[in-house]
């Protein structure tokens, strides 16, 4: 006797329509971003330019002011020669696009001040005080800055009181076009660190903290 193969019927067609993209976002260029200001649209306001997206920044307490004069105060000793320091001041990140230049609260540069004919793009160290923006410091900020190859970005944490230290940028997997600080430290007030570009200095935690 023969057997008699009955075929399986096929599944149906997927006839499910694609969900329709979402309503997307305008992103800015540097360019558009520096033609707002021009015009008035940021008066009263501190703001950054971050993946084209406009970033109102919060009100600076008094905590946040006196941690980003003391960590000013201490980098400025260790790097008195060969760089300088800029406080809340504009950092370009290249291949940024539509375009990234936001305003880190403590940007070591190379070189003379007088020397600058734009925009710092490279930086030895960028430091964040976070009181209130510890998570986007440490997740927007961070890859932002790896991105610009930055070599050490610390984040002064007020409310656990303490240093996040993250070095070494590597791009990550194939695929994810994203860069990322390989090495993350966190040190307490009775902690020291001493920086990339000047090894030989170091700095209490605690010296670092209102």
């Amino acid at each position: 006797m023969s057997a008699i193969s009955t075929p399986m019927p096929s599944a149906p067609a997927d006839t499910t329509t694609p969900p329709p993209t979402g309503p997307k976002p305008w992103r800015w260029t540097v360019e558009q971003y520096y033609e707002l200001g021009a015009k008035g649209f940021f008066a009263g306001k501190r703001v950054e330019l971050v993946r084209g997206e406009i970033v109102e920044m919060s009100p600076i307490s008094v905590a946040h002011a006196n941690a980003v004069g003391l960590v000013t105060d201490a980098l400025t000793v260790i790097f008195a020669i060969g760089y300088h320091l800029n406080v809340q001041q504009p950092f370009s990140v290249p291949g940024s696009a539509p375009g990234s230049e936001p305003q880190p609260d403590v940007t070591v540069v190379a070189g003379p001040r007088r020397s600058a004919t734009a925009h710092p793009i490279q930086a030895a160290l960028l430091v964040e005080v976070a009181d209130s923006t510890l998570f986007f410091d440490t997740t927007t900020k961070a890859e932002l800055y790896a991105t610009a190859a930055v070599p050490e970005y610390w984040v002064l944490d007020l409310s656990n009181r303490r240093l996040l230290v993250f070095r070494d940028p590597q791009p990550l997997p194939a695929g994810l076009s994203a860069t990322a600080y390989q090495t993350h430290l966190a040190l307490g007030p009775s902690d020291t660190v001493s920086p990339l570009a000047a090894p030989s200095a170091s700095v209490a935690v605690a010296d670092l903290l209102p």
